[in-house]
């Protein structure tokens, strides 16, 4: 990749030239963009820099616009400075948002921004934010509806990779990280993927939370749930945001993932009045003890390429049912996950990759 020579210099916040720098360091290694031309102009607080490629990011080329050229060019706080990553297709916004415990911006602009018409376009946007109660970071995110889940896997990885590019961390590094879901652990690991400690999982009906009364001590596992006059076996498990997993219809033969209506049946389990926060839903098909599959409709998302909260919910759910290993490949849509379910500690381990899309400036 080669970067045309800017012969003029821009002047920029200090935040917004740390993310400039970022760009400048990590240009090289973003990965290849799914769209056949791009023009964005990223928005400094004297100057806008505006970047164009093509798909193939062959060559880039880059001009000083003069402060004159827009009437943006003195609106600082009516822009957001942001670098889009995903995980397996499960795609995020995010925020540098270290020097506040408040978001940058509101969940309605976060939905507008998740937009991928009239916005930037992804599933979510992600706060990198000061730690509490001695963690290093607090992760927040908004969903595409500006919803607030309490947490998100492919997320998390995310964040790590985010956080070791602003810290400009390099090789293997692990910090904690408070979630709504509680205490996060990620490890970049030496080849770049990113191996988090998700915890243990919550099998109680009441929190997970699910109105299914638990029919394995206080668990719900392969409990009937009437869908649209459909019977299903469903096994529940929270991993700090709730999850119905099934492997098919009560009666029926086992799931082929792949013919599923998902945009019809999902918003029917993510709303069903079992459910009083709503839920995620995973739909699995299993391809032998350590081989799953799985579609996913997600609270407030609806579909996506991937879940890893959904991902490591299923495995214990595989597990609950005699279906599956601890140790299983997930395949999502986005691509595989590696998940454990330790017998040693009760902790859920995921591991996964994380990837950054392009760096850019959004107004609000």
């Amino acid at each position: 990749m080669e970067i045309a020579a800017v012969s003029s210099t821009v002047s920029v916040a200090p935040q917004s030239r740390q993310l400039l720098n970022a760009f400048s360091r990590n240009l090289g290694s973003v990965s290849s963009l799914s769209f056949g031309f791009f023009e964005k102009e990223y928005c400094f607080k004297s100057s806008r820099l505006r970047v164009s490629a093509s798909a193939s990011m062959d060559a880039l080329t880059a001009e000083k616009i003069s402060p004159a050229a827009s009437f943006l060019d003195k609106r600082e706080n009516g822009v957001v400075h942001f670098v889009k990553y995903h995980g397996l297709g499960n795609d995020f916004i995010l925020v540098d948002n270290r020097d506040s415990s408040e978001p940058k911006i509101t969940q309605e602009q976060a939905a507008k921004l998740c937009d991928r018409n009239f916005g930037v376009g992804a599933d979510g946007v992600i706060f990198a934010m000061p730690g509490v109660n001695g963690t290093d970071y607090t992760m927040r995110i908004f969903n595409s509806d500006g919803s607030e889940p309490e947490m998100c896997g492919n997320g998390v990885r995310c964040f790590a990779r985010f956080i070791a590019e602003l810290e400009n961390l390099q090789g293997k590094h692990s910090f904690t990280i408070h979630t709504g879901a509680g205490l996060i652990v990620p490890e970049i690991q030496d080849d770049g993927q990113v191996k988090v400690d998700m915890g243990t999982p919550i099998l109680k009906a009441q929190d997970v939370p699910t109105k299914l009364p638990g029919n394995k001590g206080e668990a719900v596992v392969q409990a009937e749930l009437v869908v649209d006059g459909v019977s299903w076996n469903v096994t529940c498990v929270s991993m700090g945001n709730p999850h119905c997993i099934t492997f098919g219809k009560k009666g029926g033969p086992s799931l082929k993932v792949d013919e599923l209506n998902l945009p019809e049946i999902g918003p029917k389990f993510e709303h069903h009045e079992m459910f009083p926060a709503r839920t995620n839903t995973e739909f699995v098909e299993v391809l032998s003890r350590s081989h799953l599959k799985m579609r996913v409709w997600e609270r407030g998302a609806g579909a996506t390429l991937a879940c890893g909260t959904g991902a490591c919910a299923l495995v214990v759910a595989a597990v609950l049912e005699g279906r599956a290993n601890r140790k299983c490949t997930v395949d999502l849509p986005g691509g595989p996950l590696e998940i454990e379910w330790k017998q040693e500690d009760n902790h859920i381990y995921m591991t996964g990759p994380a990837e950054a899309v392009f760096y850019g400036s959004a107004l609000l």
